[in-house]
């Protein structure tokens, strides 16, 4: 081996830079070698002083991008507990100094001093530094020292940088890696980098998320710099420079005579250090877990807070406090003068709690979790029931150690950070272990307000708020709108019209769920699961559900449990099962000899996904669209149609019960001219679909394409043309015909727009039809016995009989209805014109209503009525009625359109995709690339048959990216 890596390490030599085909790897033990192949650039000889997990990942990180760390100074152990950077350090073989202090009476301390000089380092790199270094240590290598703060300098120079960031408001938090000097936090820039600050971030939130792997990167990429020459100096400007010491206990009392928002900063800027307090029962009680609240004011009960105007609320999701501007603020946990912390929910119920009683099982885990206290807590001898993990020196980072040891140790149980802080004896630890694992320390259940309603014998829960993050809550400038019941005109209820503030902050959500929660770390089973419970959840409601589509959207009761319901819940327990079934494939290209390569593709979410549905199939559109999107593992903002937007509402609260993270999935009910345009424009969405009018599908294109060239998947308008040939079974395209039209009132995308019949059984159809609509029963849609309810909304309403009004002037024939029917609501009659010519209105737009628009065609001319019927600029369905199959499967390959029925019609399926061409858009949902649904009679199948592709997911792949790796080895 040692021969070997002689051999290797001859150099080739292109410049400064030096190419090792094998190197060793600068910081680690011999019996730990690692051969591969290392490009270096220009590398420095480092010190790095400091301490921490910070200092530990900038040390390792440092030590693979080549640069040579040649002594490690940190802080002596603590309880017989060496430091994180110090520990790596050591297993590599790197010098450690433990110096508790480096001067004395103002001077350097000559044996620090002469340890220090010993390594010859060329740069000081400090990534956090509790201890005061002296300048000629600082000012001592060639390249000087760098130090990591975190603020925006000179805004905040001092220690408490980030808790100022936060109590003072500011809008952007970030971090700056400066050139040491005499100053304090004075030196000239070499970098900064900033992030925003979200309404609810938490230093620690704020420290995860950016300041900490975002500065581990800044502070190696400044090394880099320094090395290569590049490194500027920048003088801090003395305009906006500031400076705030060190928050202490006594400092950090609230003074109550301020704004929710100011009050919200105070509390989030001293969690978790030094935590800001109030007296309570002449007790000092500090606050954690602060977040603004934006949704009306849960019922509670009154807490007196001495200096606040007004008592606070203790609710069941926790404490509700308020500023002096009405606004409010919610405070998640409370801490005792005793280092007690409660969930502030309980403070009337705090020491109620019973202790459990364990079973044999528990008392396992129970036993493994000593363990791994007493592998933390080495410097204790044992590990008692009183033990308290912070009073016998643990620090935040051992909270992280724990919290993960016992997940990998325990079953994969799943603790966060904050049940270690409200738990701190071993005791108390235990007990709240075993509650979480039997299920009893869930989440606070979600608060909705209903409307409700007794109706369709049984009571109907609506909500009415905007889902933002997981939470109801009224839109952030309290507008309203009403929802109409069609089939009186009644209002419904009053919903939350979403203002351009709440498409953001449901965007930033949905993003932060994505990329830093935990929906962005769960497996792809785990996902599936949850959309098997959604779709259970839908199926255990769906009449609910049904109800509440009827009142909202006028459709028949029955057809809204079968196919609006029944769809929806299908679409769910599909796509569920694709989760942990999305993958690439591997590629075979010529390979980099004398090396080999591997090539392979990935399918990835796009990240945050913006859906706008319409209002003729309110959940099964949502489901269509959101099922796909996440089972590819994306979050969405979905906006339903302003008209019908209840049962989306109501599928969110749903969402919450299957147990759907926060900030996955968001509502917002609204316009399209505000919430919709903001979500076309929107720079952090990825992806927009939508089912809508060709018209505004080409503005939102356009604004996808013009704000950050999003993708897009568009399902618009469509003219559908149905062919009857005279040798089809006149019955069932009689019936079929009927449904074609008539289905949901007619408000269906793939309606037959325009039906061409056979010259030889024209009339024939024609009386026929005439017939059977006289027997539908126009009425109630709750109404079992009703096949026909009311158009959606007013305005449609009167679009449609203005549509029979032009087709009357243009010299169609009426055959019946064109008119409203004489009943409170928005009934309209099924209404049949004939004798359409190509030239007319009917015969080039869409109704979107109950009314079969019939053109004529001469016998035999199979190509000439072809070419009127593609004569659109619509491709969205078609179909064609014959018992010859040859003529079919011709029909069917000459018709341009994304779906041919053939011998029946609005047969779709959640496995088959679903999707236009030309103006009637592109993208697919559902399942596979290209669609026809074709019915024969048995003889004839005998005769001939054709052969179907099996599905493939055509619309996971509209929610999904592809990205290539090659490596070579």
């Amino acid at each position: 081996m040692l021969r070997r890596g002689s051999q290797a390490l001859r150099r080739f030599s292109t410049g400064r830079n030096v190419y090792y085909p094998y190197v060793f790897h600068p910081c680690q033990h011999l019996s730990s070698l690692i051969i591969s192949q290392v490009y270096f650039k220009n590398k420095l000889k480092v010190a790095l002083i400091g301490q921490s997990l910070f200092g530990q990942e900038v040390y390792s990180h440092l030590c693979k991008e080549g640069h040579r760390v040649v002594g490690v100074f940190t802080v002596p152990d603590k309880d017989g507990k060496a430091d994180p950077l110090a520990l790596a350090a050591e297993k590599d073989g790197t010098p450690v100094f433990k110096f508790p202090r480096w001067r004395m009476k103002g001077k350097t301390i000559k044996e620090v001093a002469d340890a220090y000089r010993s390594v010859g380092a060329e740069l000081n790199v400090l990534p956090f530094c509790t201890q005061f270094i002296p300048m000629d240590v600082i000012d001592s290598p060639k390249h000087g020292s760098i130090i990591y703060h975190p603020s925006i300098l000179p805004r905040h120079r001092g220690a408490s940088a980030i808790n100022w960031t936060l109590i003072m408001g500011d809008k952007k938090a970030g971090f700056s890696v400066f050139w040491a000097d005499d100053g304090l936090d004075t030196g000239p820039i070499l970098l900064q980098r900033s992030c925003d600050v979200k309404p609810n971030d938490t230093v620690d939130a704020l420290y995860n998320r950016f300041l900490y792997p975002e500065g581990i990167k800044a502070m190696v990429e400044a090394v880099q710099l320094i090395a290569d020459g590049k490194a500027p100096r920048i003088p801090q400007p003395e305009e906006g420079a500031t400076y705030e010491g060190i928050q202490k206990k006594e400092n950090a009392e609230i003074s109550w005579d301020q704004s929710a928002e100011v009050l919200h900063n105070w509390i989030r800027g001293h969690d978790k250090v030094p935590g800001a307090w109030t007296e309570i029962n002449g007790q000092m009680v500090t606050f954690y877990g602060s977040s603004l609240l934006n949704s009306s004011v849960p019922p509670g009960e009154p807490l007196e807070i001495k200096g606040a105007k007004k008592p606070g609320l203790v609710t069941k999701n926790g404490l509700v406090l308020f500023g002096n501007d009405g606004k409010a603020l919610m405070v998640r946990n409370l801490q005792f003068e005793d280092g007690k912390m409660i969930p502030a929910s309980q403070y009337f119920s705090a020491g109620e709690t019973s202790v459990v009683e364990l079973t044999a099982e528990e008392l396992k885990v129970a036993e493994t979790i000593k363990v791994i206290w007493a592998g933390i807590l080495s410097n204790i001898p044992v590990i008692e029931n009183s033990t308290d993990f912070f009073k016998s020196g643990a620090r935040s980072m051992d909270v992280v150690r724990l919290v993960e040891e016992i997940r990998q140790k325990c079953g994969g149980l799943q603790l966060q950070n904050e049940d270690v802080y409200m738990a701190t004896k071993f005791e108390d630890f235990i007990q709240k272990v075993v509650r979480k694992l039997r299920g009893e320390d869930q989440e606070a259940e979600l608060v909705v307000d209903y409307v409700s309603k007794e109706v369709n014998q049984m009571t109907v829960k609506m909500p009415y708020q905007c889902f933002i993050n997981g939470e109801f809550t009224d839109a952030d400038d309290g507008k309203t709108y009403d929802t109409i019941n069609p089939t009186d005109g009644s209002t419904i209820c009053k919903v939350s019209y979403a203002s351009l503030a709440d498409v953001d902050k449901a965007v930033a959500a949905a993003k932060d769920a994505f990329e830093n929660g935990e929906w962005g770390r769960m497996n792809a089973r785990d996902r599936g699961r949850l959309m098997y419970r959604l779709a259970d959840l839908l199926e255990e409601n769906q009449e609910e559900l049904a109800t509440i589509e009827a009142l909202d959207s006028g459709a028949v009761y029955t057809l809204a449990l079968k196919t609006h319901i029944g769809m929806s819940v299908q679409t769910f327990r599909y796509f569920a099962g694709w989760c942990d079934k999305i993958q690439g494939s591997t590629i075979p290209i010529n390979q980099a000899r004398p090396n080999r390569n591997l090539t392979f593709t990935k399918k990835e979410p796009l990240g945050v996904c913006a859906i706008i549905i319409p209002w003729n199939y309110p959940l099964m559109m949502l489901a269509w669209k959101s099922a796909a999107c996440l089972a590819a593992g994306n979050t969405l903002v979905l906006k339903p149609a302003q008209v019908t937007p209840l049962t989306a509402l109501k599928f969110a609260e749903l969402s919450v019960k299957a147990g759907f993270p926060k900030g996955v999935i968001n509502i917002i009910p609204g316009s399209g001219g505000i919430a919709g345009q903001r979500l076309s424009e929107h720079p952090d969405i990825r992806k927009l679909g939508f089912t809508g009018s060709t018209l505004i599908g080409k503005q939102i294109m356009k604004s996808c394409a013009v704000s950050n060239l999003k993708k897009v998947s568009l399902e618009l308008g469509g003219k559908s043309p149905l062919i009857i040939f005279n040798d089809c079974e006149l019955d069932n395209a009689v019936r079929m015909g009927m449904g074609a039209v008539f289905f949901n009132k007619g408000e269906n995308c793939i309606a037959a727009g325009r039906l061409f019949v056979e010259e030889s059984i024209h009339d024939e159809f024609v009386t026929r039809v005439v017939e059977e609509i006289k027997k539908m029963k126009i009425g109630d849609p709750l109404d079992r016995s009703t096949d026909h309810g009311p158009q959606n909304h007013k305005a449609h309403l009167e679009k449609l009989l203005q549509y029979c009004e032009t087709g009357v002037k243009e010299g169609a024939t009426l055959v019946y209805g064109g008119r409203q029917v004489q009943r409170p609501g928005f009934f309209m009659e099924p209404t049949v014109f004939t004798d359409v010519e190509d030239h007319m209105y009917l015969a080039k737009e869409e109704s979107f209503g109950p009314i079969m628009v019939i053109s004529k065609f001469q016998n035999g001319d199979i190509d000439g009525v072809l070419q009127r019927a593609n004569n659109t600029e619509y491709g969205l369905a078609s179909g064609v009625f014959t018992r010859d199959i040859n003529k079919a499967m011709y029909v069917s390959e000459k018709l341009e359109a994304g779906t041919v029925f053939i011998n029946t019609y609005n047969k779709t399926d959640v496995a088959a995709p679903f999707g236009g061409v030309k103006q009637s858009g592109f993208g697919k949902d559902l399942g596979k690339l290209y669609f026809f649904h074709c019915v024969f009679p048995l003889s004839h199948i005998r005769e001939k048959s054709a052969v179907f592709h099996a599905p493939r997911e055509e619309a996971l792949n509209e929610y999904l990216k592809t990205k290539t790796v090659t490596l070579e080895y």
